[in-house]
């Protein structure tokens, strides 16, 4: 990690020690808020941002989002987690309670196209991605120089369905030694195994094309062009066992017309993708989605 990014790291988390942000979601019944707000007030918090919603207040889902300062959070936290326990169990919730300061650790994941990891590596350089990016594994070499240049450190692993079980022992193994939270797949073309997706649920972030209509397989572009679309886009998502049908972040789209080659498709593609998938790891790193059944609410 080069000097610069390292500094804004630490005055992130200067500024951020006595962050913290709690999300829940539970059945909808009345007194959430209420015990929740208690519960922080007691340990003197005071909450900076707070975003709910329900599915339906009658036999609804509830889901709510609360950023607060809390004085010595660090100190405060084990026991914060502990008293909180209690108020979950009453109300059913599925939580998480997570201190700001903790900066998160990514590894990226990346095949020969390197548009999605540069951005990465672009918003990473400038502050505006906080995470620590641990390493970059990769099936080819064309990113080392990209990625060694920043002081991160690159790996190459071949993989392909002949190998694959032993190419994600080794990446698996990685992830352990670097103490991962989270996996971005910025355009890393191989199915990963059950076995994989398993060690990190709803922690391995994706994104891909979808066409309007939509176009799978190979070449893409080149049938959709084919078929004269007019609409281009991407989709960034958890991934899951099904093939490209985890919950889904984030999704944007741009018109084309009979003007646009199939050069052109892809270089506005690749545009829509990199930024996609940098507003959801960013999304991710601030906590601000929760996963129910196979949908996410991003607040």
């Amino acid at each position: 990690m080069n000097t610069y990014i390292k500094e804004h790291i630490e005055k992130f988390q200067e500024v951020n020690k006595n962050r913290g942000r709690l999300l829940v979601s539970c059945s909808d019944q009345p007194g959430i808020v209420s015990a929740v707000s208690h519960f922080l007030f007691s340990y003197q918090a005071n909450i900076i941002e707070s975003s709910q919603y329900s599915t339906n207040p009658e036999g609804g889902v509830f889901f709510i989002r609360i950023e607060f300062e809390c004085p010595d959070l660090k100190e405060k936290a084990k026991d914060m987690e502990k008293q909180f326990a209690n108020i979950a169990e009453k109300f059913s919730m599925e939580w998480k309670l997570s201190h700001v300061y903790l900066v998160k650790r990514a590894a990226i994941f990346v095949s020969k196209e390197p548009h999605c990891l540069l951005e990465l590596l672009w918003e990473w350089q400038s502050g505006d991605l906080m995470a620590e990016i641990a390493l970059v594994i990769s099936n080819h070499e064309d990113a080392r120089d990209a990625v060694e240049g920043l002081n991160i450190p690159f790996y190459y692993i071949p993989a392909n369905k002949d190998i694959r079980k032993q190419a994600e022992a080794q990446q698996l193994q990685l992830l352990t030694e670097h103490e991962i939270d989270f996996v971005i797949l910025a355009r890393y073309m191989q199915i990963l195994t059950p076995d994989f997706v398993a060690a990190n649920p709803n922690k391995i972030i994706n994104i891909h094309h979808s066409f309007l209509p939509a176009f799978v397989g190979a070449k893409p572009y080149e049938r959709a062009h084919a078929r004269g679309v007019k609409l281009i886009g991407a989709t960034s998502h958890y991934v899951t066992n099904d093939l490209d049908e985890g919950p889904i972040i984030e999704q944007d789209i741009a018109r084309v017309n009979h003007h646009d080659d199939v050069d052109s498709l892809k270089k506005i593609g690749r545009r829509i993708e990199r930024s996609v998938l940098a507003r959801a790891v960013k999304w991710h790193i601030e906590d601000r989605i929760i996963v129910h059944q196979n949908k996410t609410i991003v607040f």
